[in-house]
Parts: C-alpha cells; sequence; structure tokens
C-alpha cells in the first residue's frame, strides 16, 4: 500500500508562499540597480569612443596650429585668398575651365594629325 501524502499545515503553507514572496521582492528590487549599471556602463562605452575622437581632432588641430605658425604658410594661405604683397601686380585670369580638358587632367592639348 502506498503511504498517504499529508497535506502540509497551514502555517507551513504560508511560510512557504511568504518566502516566495520575499524572493520575488529582492529580485525585483535588484532589476533597477541592474539596469542603471548596465545603462552607465553603455553611457561610459560611448564616452571613450567620443573621446578617441576628440582627442584625434585635437592632436589634428595642434598640427595646423605649428603649421600657421610657419611664414611660408600663411603666405600661401594669402595669396590663396587673393592677398598681395605691396608693390606686387595682382592679375586675373579668366576662361581657365575651357583652357583644362573636361577631365580636369591640366592644360588641353592640340589634337596631332
Amino acid at each position: 500500500m502506498p503511504a498517504r501524502r499529508r497535506k502540509p499545515s497551514r502555517s507551513k503553507l504560508a511560510l512557504r508562499w511568504l518566502g516566495v514572496a520575499v524572493l520575488l521582492a529582492v529580485a525585483f528590487a535588484y532589476v533597477q540597480p541592474l539596469r542603471a549599471y548596465r545603462d552607465a556602463r553603455a553611457e561610459v562605452s560611448k564616452r571613450r569612443s567620443e573621446l578617441v575622437v576628440l582627442e584625434r581632432e585635437a592632436s589634428a588641430l595642434a598640427r595646423r596650429v605649428q603649421r600657421v605658425d610657419d611664414d611660408q604658410f600663411v603666405e600661401r594661405e594669402a595669396r590663396r585668398l587673393g592677398f598681395v604683397r605691396p608693390g606686387e601686380r595682382l592679375f586675373i585670369v579668366k576662361g581657365i575651365e575651357r583652357w583644362r580638358d573636361p577631365q580636369g587632367q591640366g592644360r588641353a592639348e592640340a589634337p596631332i594629325r
């Protein structure tokens, strides 16, 4: 004959359910801090990648500042903007686009016959 199972008492049943409820409350309490931790890690990773990009830009700008200190660079940029030295003559050449070939390879040459 199989042994008959006894039903647990109401107090033991209530303790079991109370234990389950406590475990669920603890698990629920950990959800928000874990989400915040995960989000913070993602934000740190994103900021680190931004920092790498900004450091590259800063080094490029530092190199540019060093070039600006060079007199030849300043003169080249001034001439590119159309400035001339005192006593020099400024010549404006028009029609350069027609002079160059359509591919932009320089001067158009006369066809060979």
